[in-house]
């Protein structure tokens, strides 16, 4: 197996840490990207802490990483933030905070890593269901993420001329810190229920399979859409649901 090295955001815990163990797992460098900072795995892992809400900062790390290896194999787009607020609790600070780091952070991090991206390389966009159809109380995080589908296919286009692929992967809810840390705030879905009960409730009413994805399940797409076996495919913001969506 060629080593190959992988760049992935937000990657300190939840769904990016366990991408970020995917890759590392089965040999290859991985550099992870994260507000906090956490001890690093194994010798291929390089952990860099850094504000992904920041343009400027974005563009810091990307600068730092191309001075340490000038090619890229994979840019797995990850970092963001779960929030659901009423049309009437939503405010200038929060809007900028959901776009600063949901969207503003895909474009500048790809925006700085582009240059080394190589012919083969892929994207992997970190989406979800919620970039697909809107939900109550949940307008502006689906906002942000009918924006990631939308760079997705548009980044598809642009970028294949090069050789480079792009697809996202769009996960219904799954149990995560970052998860549960939005669900116990006001105005969520499981405000009043509590985030067992909503999430039982949820793949009972759901799921075709009668439960939701997994950390690992997206780690395993990331690893797949990444591979030469995906070689054909690009541009696709493809559902990861248990069949809560099908399309």
């Amino acid at each position: 197996m060629n080593q190959k090295t992988i760049v992935i955001t937000g990657a300190s815990v939840g769904i990016g840490l366990e991408i970020a163990k995917k890759y590392l797992d089965v040999g290859h460098k991985v550099y992870t990207i994260a507000r906090r900072n956490i001890l690093t795995i194994n010798k291929n892992h390089f952990h860099i802490q850094g504000d992904l809400s920041r343009w400027g900062e974005c563009q810091k790390i990307a600068n730092k990483i191309k001075k340490e290896i000038n090619s890229l194999d994979v840019l797995i787009n990850n970092v963001g933030k779960s929030e659901w607020r009423p049309i009437d609790k939503i405010d200038e600070a929060f809007f900028n905070v959901m776009m600063a780091l949901n969207v503003a952070s895909y474009v500048a991090i790809t925006n700085g890593l582009f240059p080394i991206l190589k012919t083969g390389s892929a994207i992997v966009n970190i989406s979800s269901m919620a970039g697909k159809r809107g939900t109550p109380n949940n307008s502006i995080y689906c906002a942000t993420k009918f924006a990631i589908n939308g760079l997705t296919q548009s980044w598809a286009k642009e970028f294949g001329a090069r050789g480079i692929r792009v697809n996202a992967i769009c996960p219904v809810l799954i149990r995560s810190e970052g998860l549960e840390e939005a669900l116990v705030l006001a105005d969520s879905p499981a405000e009043l229920i509590g985030i067992d009960k909503f999430l039982d409730d949820f793949k009972k009413s759901q799921s075709a399979l009668g439960r939701l994805p997994t950390a690992q399940d997206v780690a395993n797409f990331c690893y797949f859409l990444s591979s030469d076996n995906a070689h054909s495919i690009s541009g696709q913001c493809i559902n990861l649901d248990c069949g809560v969506f099908p399309q």
